[in-house]
């Protein structure tokens, strides 16, 4: 698939509906008019499967995704919030970066389908690697609006994504799983759980293995929290 070109497919050509056929056609108004350094993908909120949730992506060399890749962070995010019933809201101008450090500028926004109910995420991903280096002259173009705790790399696959967050979970709390206390624990796992970690397949063995727990154990800090809430 050639991506570069703008020449992509849907996943389903047979499933594709009025308010689909706008965003795609939107798409390719924003690519067309600020080039091959900008992305536009559009993830299905609704996708059965959580490894396929890009339905249409036009320029995904900028970070070396395709139709039918699966979601980054701020998606998965959104899918989570959506099951427990939460308000999304549009994430605009923030920084993001790809695995191989370009710098993105990055936009995040939820479409309604015709139905009334959210269905669509549009993310751009626009390249300012060059521009970051001639700031003063374009400073207004590349203005960052949002605080920063959007920023992460974009993965390329759902299992990548699963690395990021453990990784972000000992962060957070700061130290080795191996270290941490029963409390820790709970709350690195809610970190993955708000986070919706567990909506990705098999990720329940990884995390339990990770920090040492099993799989009853897992549950019972993640009913804990449910609980707590």
């Amino acid at each position: 698939m050639n991506t570069t070109s703008g020449q992509n497919s849907l996943s389903s050509r047979t499933e594709m509906n009025h308010t689909l056929e706008n965003l795609i056609c939107m798409a390719h108004g924003m690519a067309r008019e600020f080039g091959r350094d900008c992305e536009v993908c559009i993830h299905d909120l609704n996708a059965s499967d959580l490894e396929h949730t890009i339905v249409y992506i036009i320029n995904g060399h900028v970070t070396g995704r395709e139709s039918g890749d699966g979601p980054s962070k701020i998606v998965l995010e959104s899918i989570e919030a959506m099951k427990k019933g939460e308000p999304l809201s549009d994430h605009l101008g923030y920084l993001t970066h790809t695995q191989s450090g370009r710098i993105l500028k990055s936009s995040t926004m939820f479409m309604k389908g015709d139905d009334g109910q959210y269905r669509y995420i549009v993310a751009v991903n626009y390249d300012i690697t060059a521009l970051v280096s001639i700031e003063t002259s374009v400073k207004s173009l590349i203005a960052v609006e949002e605080a920063n705790e959007k920023t992460g790399a974009i993965p390329t696959n759902v299992n990548d994504l699963l690395d990021t967050l453990i990784e972000q979970s000992v962060q957070m709390i700061g130290k080795l799983p191996a270290l941490m206390t029963k409390d820790e624990k709970v709350r690195a796992i809610q970190y993955l759980n708000d986070c919706g970690a567990f909506l990705i397949t098999r990720s329940g063995d990884k995390v339990s293995s990770y920090f040492g727990i099993s799989k009853f154990t897992l549950y019972s800090y993640i009913d804990v929290n449910k609980g707590a809430k």
